[in-house]
C-alpha cells in the first residue's frame, strides 16, 4: 500500500520555520505521509517563475491535498497574490476559517466563549482582479457575483452545518446597497435555506455584523459571505480569539483542498527561531480531519489547548519566551502524555 502524499508549500519569511515545526509535530504523533515540497512565493519569483508556478498548481491538482505556509504579497504594485492564483486555478471556492477561544490566551475577549466559523466565497467578487484605469484620475474594479457560485457556497455551508451539528447559519451581505450582486447572493442563500428547515438561518448587513461581533460575539455560530466581506470579517474574528497567529484556514474545492496559515510572512522575525507555528499547526489539524484522521487531529488540538492553558512554554507573541522549537516540543510532549 503506497504512502499518502501531501503537497507542501513552505512559503516566505517565517514559512519554512513554522512548516518544519508543524511537520515535525505531525510525524512525532504518528502521522505518516510523503511530503512533496513545491515552490511558491518569493522563492519561485527569484527563479523567474510566477508566485504560484504552473508546475506547483498541477502537482497539487494531482495530489489533491496541500499544506501551505504564508506567502508575501506586495501592496500596490509587484507580483500577483500566490493565494489568489492558487484558489482560482484549482477552483477552491470555499474558504473556511474557524475562530475559537483558546484558554490561557489573554486578550480583551479572553473571558468570552467564542466558537465561530466564517465560510467565505473564494474565487469571485472583487478578488476576480478585474481592474482598469479609463482616466489618469479614475480607476475601476468590477465586482463579479454568479448565481452558481453563490449556490455552491451556500450548499457547502449548509452541508457543513449538518456534518458538524452547528446551530445557526448567518448570511453576511450588503444587499441594501448592492442590490444586484449581493441581492443575488442573498436570494441563493434563502433558496438553499428552504431545503434545510432544521437549520436556523438568518441574515445580517456586514457593517452591523462587525459591530455585533465586537459587542456580543457569542451570538454567532457560522457566517457565510462573499469574498471581500469574508476576508475582513474572518480577520476580525481571529482578533477576537488572540490574533492571526492562532487562526487556521482551509480552501476547499471539488477535487482539491489546501490548508494554510492565514497570517503574513513576518520577514522581520524570519530566521530568528521565535515564530509561532500555531496557525499552521491548527490548519494541519483541519487537514487531518479532512483526511479522516480525527483521532490524531483531536490529540494535537488537545495538546495545543493544554500547552496554551498552562502558559509555561509559549512564543513571544503569546506572552511567553519560548523558541519555535521549544514550543513545538511542548506540543509533542503533551500529545504523547
Amino acid at each position: 500500500m503506497s504512502m499518502r502524499r501531501i503537497a507542501i508549500l513552505p512559503g516566505d519569511g517565517i514559512g519554512p520555520e513554522i512548516m518544519d515545526a508543524t511537520l515535525g509535530i505531525l510525524e512525532a504523533v504518528g502521522f505518516e505521509a510523503e511530503w512533496v515540497r513545491l515552490e511558491s512565493g518569493l522563492a519561485a519569483i527569484q527563479k523567474g517563475l510566477p508566485a504560484m508556478p504552473h508546475e506547483t498548481i498541477e502537482a497539487i491538482r494531482e495530489i489533491g491535498v496541500a499544506l501551505k505556509g504564508p506567502t508575501t504579497t506586495p501592496s500596490g504594485g509587484g507580483h500577483q497574490s500566490a493565494n489568489v492564483l492558487l484558489r482560482r486555478a484549482l477552483d477552491l471556492f470555499a474558504n473556511v476559517r474557524p475562530a475559537k477561544t483558546i484558554p490561557g490566551i489573554k486578550g480583551p475577549f479572553s473571558s468570552h466563549d467564542i466558537d465561530i466559523i466564517v465560510i467565505r466565497e473564494n474565487t469571485e467578487d472583487l478578488y476576480s482582479g478585474i481592474e482598469y484605469q479609463p482616466h489618469p484620475d479614475v480607476a475601476q474594479a468590477i465586482k463579479i457575483i454568479t448565481r452558481p457560485g453563490c449556490r455552491r457556497l451556500c450548499d457547502y455551508a449548509f452541508d457543513l452545518m449538518a456534518r458538524q451539528g452547528r446551530r445557526r447559519l448567518t448570511a453576511v451581505h450588503k444587499a441594501n446597497i448592492m442590490k444586484l450582486t449581493d441581492g443575488m447572493f442573498l436570494e441563493e442563500f434563502w433558496r438553499v435555506a428552504a431545503m434545510h428547515p432544521g437549520v436556523r438561518a438568518d441574515e445580517i448587513i456586514v457593517d452591523n455584523c462587525c459591530m455585533q461581533l465586537v459587542t456580543n460575539p457569542e451570538q454567532f455560530d457560522v457566517l457565510v459571505t462573499e469574498n471581500l466581506y469574508g476576508d475582513i470579517v474572518s480577520d476580525l474574528c481571529a482578533g477576537l480569539v488572540g490574533g492571526l497567529g492562532l487562526a487556521p484556514g482551509a480552501n476547499i474545492g471539488v477535487n482539491c483542498a489546501v490548508f494554510e496559515a492565514v497570517h503574513g510572512s513576518a520577514p522581520d522575525i524570519a530566521g530568528k527561531g521565535i515564530a509561532n507555528p500555531t496557525a499552521l499547526l491548527l490548519s494541519a489539524v483541519l487537514m487531518l480531519r479532512h483526511l479522516g484522521e480525527a483521532v490524531l487531529a483531536d490529540r494535537i488540538h488537545g495538546a495545543v489547548l493544554r500547552v496554551c492553558a498552562a502558559g509555561r512554554c509559549l512564543t513571544g507573541d503569546l506572552g511567553g519566551a519560548a523558541s519555535t522549537k521549544q514550543y513545538a516540543q511542548a506540543i509533542v510532549d503533551e500529545a504523547r502524555a
